[in-house]
């Protein structure tokens, strides 16, 4: 399992992502789910991955390699022709592993959150489906998120506003986020990755990759935890003086 997840405010675009994907009782297994491309001062993407590892990696290689080659991402004119690309290769993979997977019963499972900005637009953040089409985060819905996507979205649905989140709230809101999906399921895990963008600097300065004893972490996740005791001992009391619902038998 999986959670990356991406908040776009009228500042820049966080990205964060966990690194596990494997967690028996025995085994548990880490690899990155986040992926960089750019060329400074003219286009910066940011990829998150989840579903199998397998078809992610194909997807990654083919867009690495066309990246490098000077082709593919690396021509796109908008965000948008860049996320309709990106859905392209999905379902060229889709051609060559569905059929096979499908036999066996194994569905053809693979997600990407494509975030960033080429110069001469804005940045741009997508989500592309196994089935290749895009959806774009906006100003009423400014974030997205793939894999175990539950238990970190009440946070985001309350605090993060497009026009009111700074870039510094939204790095926080994705930790905490990130935090909450951990605590609930074991199989999202660290070590998290980070990715902060800020409208037009066109290349990648702000990162950092946070391990379970990294102290900022812990001083997030534990201050979280400590202010939203605080929270519920000043909500106001509950009157609790009706009468409780009966059962009538026939």
């Amino acid at each position: 399992m999986s959670y990356c997840l991406a908040i776009i405010t009228q500042s820049g675009i966080v990205f964060a992502s966990d690194s596990r994907t494997n967690a028996g009782s025995d085994m548990v297994n880490t690899c990155r789910k986040m992926y960089t491309l750019e060329k400074p001062g003219e286009r910066v993407f940011v990829l998150l991955t989840s579903g199998g590892l397998s078809l992610s990696q194909s997807v990654m290689t083919l867009v690495q390699r066309e990246f490098d080659q000077g082709s593919g991402l690396a021509t796109c004119t908008t965000m948008y022709e860049a996320a309709r690309h990106i859905g392209t290769l999905v379902r060229k993979v889709a051609d060559l592993d569905r059929e096979a997977l499908e036999r066996d019963n194994i569905p053809f499972n693979v997600h990407f959150i494509l975030g960033g900005q080429i110069r001469g637009e804005a940045p741009g953040l997508y989500l592309i489906y196994p089935q290749g089409n895009p959806l774009q985060a906006s100003e009423d819905i400014p974030y997205l998120q793939i894999g175990e996507v539950k238990y970190g979205r009440p946070i985001l649905d309350r605090g993060v506003k497009y026009h009111q989140t700074t870039l510094e709230q939204a790095t926080k809101y994705a930790l905490i986020s990130l935090d909450s999906t951990m605590r609930s399921n074991v199989t999202v895990g660290p070590p998290i990755d980070c990715v902060v963008y800020p409208t037009d600097d066109l290349k990648i300065t702000l990162c950092r990759r946070f391990t379970n004893k990294d102290a900022d972490l812990l001083e997030i996740q534990g201050q979280w935890e400590r202010s939203l005791r605080r929270a519920i001992t000043e909500l106001p009391d509950i009157s609790l003086t009706g009468t409780a619902p009966g059962f009538q038998a026939r």
